[in-house]
């Protein structure tokens, strides 16, 4: 498949981002990037630790300046954070050609399928992770609907997403 631009997943912390764009990747015979994990070796920090030292507003500019790399860049799989699709002019950076994939969960299901890990997610910190969830969700629903299309997360698995993604992106070049 010869892609012109980068495949872009995004969606809920939880969607699937790190785990389809991994195999994505592998289909593709592209690199894959995930920021979150980027954004931490560069700093030498975790994401929580970044969160609780430097703020939100430090990670989101960490953020753009990636995004920035990333156009740049050859075509690869991208997994921005969760709020990256939110953040303005961080999308029209990538697109075109660059295409969108929001991979849609429910907030309920994102947070149950990140149980073990809440603690690593600082939007999600607190006593009621899937309430933050739902707001999360009602803060990003129109970025991600942005999307250039949209797979279901919720009750298939990663092989079939995968397929999936790679019918889409198969259609549009």
């Amino acid at each position: 498949m010869n892609l012109p631009g980068h495949v872009v997943l995004v969606g809920l912390p939880g969607a699937g981002k790190t785990t389809v764009g991994q195999a994505l990747a592998a289909r593709l015979g592209l690199p894959f990037i995930d920021f979150d994990l980027e954004i931490a070796r560069r700093a030498g920090q975790t994401i929580p630790d970044i969160f609780a030292t430097r703020g939100e507003p430090w990670f989101r500019a960490l953020e753009a300046e990636l995004t920035r790399e990333v156009a740049a860049a050859p075509p690869a799989v991208v997994a921005p954070g969760g709020g990256w699709a939110a953040q303005p002019g961080l999308v029209a950076l990538l697109r075109p050609p660059a295409a969108l994939i929001h991979l849609r969960v429910s907030p309920a299901t994102a947070v149950a399928r990140m149980h073990h890990s809440l603690s690593e997610r600082p939007l999600l910190a607190g006593s009621d992770p899937e309430a933050r969830a739902v707001t999360l969700w009602e803060m990003r629903r129109e970025a991600y609907a942005q999307a250039d299309f949209e797979i279901d997360t919720e009750v298939i698995g990663v092989q079939e997403v995968v397929e999936r993604a790679l019918q889409l992106i198969s259609r549009s070049e």
